[in-house]
């Protein structure tokens, strides 16, 4: 996440571009991308059925380990941690784009109102629309908003390449068990990681750094 701001920006319109070229044939219910994710789902739910011990460490996984309550506290430490070092528009600045997450994933699913996949034999059940994944947005922002703050606070490398591992496979873990366990649509989970990303680099983008921080940023 150490990246210059205008890069930054880029990255967070590249990827808003991308969400939004995922959502129109989301929304349309367009043929060739409903097949492809049918089959996909399909496939890891006969797994899913006859697994029970996997199935169930999943639900533990995506319950417990991963589920937005439990990314959203982890933010919400981080923001007091950042409060009591007396770094007050950071902390701000990680509480507002939470709360931008949690209200674009809520408001765009009750735009498309995605149906969930349905299934005779379900392991485990959700609510509200499909489209995005919920759990693959939140802990998207979560642990991108945590690299970006190691980064700022100059983190030790060796730290940063841990927190970046359980990220990457906190984000990919969470985006598999959704669809594990017959409750997402690959492509909500893809539009999670997708918009949770853009948000990111968004906040990065726009928090008004110190000029200090900015030369030395427009110098890499």
């Amino acid at each position: 996440m150490h990246v210059s701001k205008l890069h930054a920006v880029r990255t967070a319109a590249v990827l808003a571009a991308l969400f939004v070229i995922l959502l129109v044939p989301v929304a349309a219910g367009w043929g060739p991308l409903v097949d492809a994710d049918g089959d996909i789902a399909e496939a890891l739910h006969r797994t899913a059925v006859t697994h029970h011990g996997w199935t169930e460490a999943n639900k533990v996984l995506t319950d417990w380990v991963w589920d937005p309550w439990t990314m959203r506290a982890g933010l919400t430490l981080l923001a007091g941690w950042l409060l009591w070092r007396r770094m007050w528009l950071l902390a701000m600045w990680i509480a507002a784009t939470a709360a931008a997450g949690t209200a674009l994933q809520q408001g765009i699913k009750a735009a498309v109102g995605r149906e969930r996949p349905h299934w005779t034999n379900p392991v485990d059940s959700a609510h509200y629309a499909a489209f995005p994944s919920g759990h693959a947005l939140t802990a998207t922002v979560a642990f991108g908003l945590l690299l970006w703050v190691m980064t700022l606070c100059g983190a030790r490398t060796a730290w940063l390449r841990a927190a970046t591992v359980l990220a990457v496979v906190s984000v990919a873990g969470v985006g598999f068990t959704r669809v594990y366990l017959g409750v997402h649509w690959p492509t909500d989970v893809l539009g999670g990681w997708l918009l949770g990303a853009a948000l990111v680099y968004a906040a990065a983008a726009t928090y008004p750094y110190p000029p200090d921080r900015e030369d030395e940023r427009a110098e890499e």
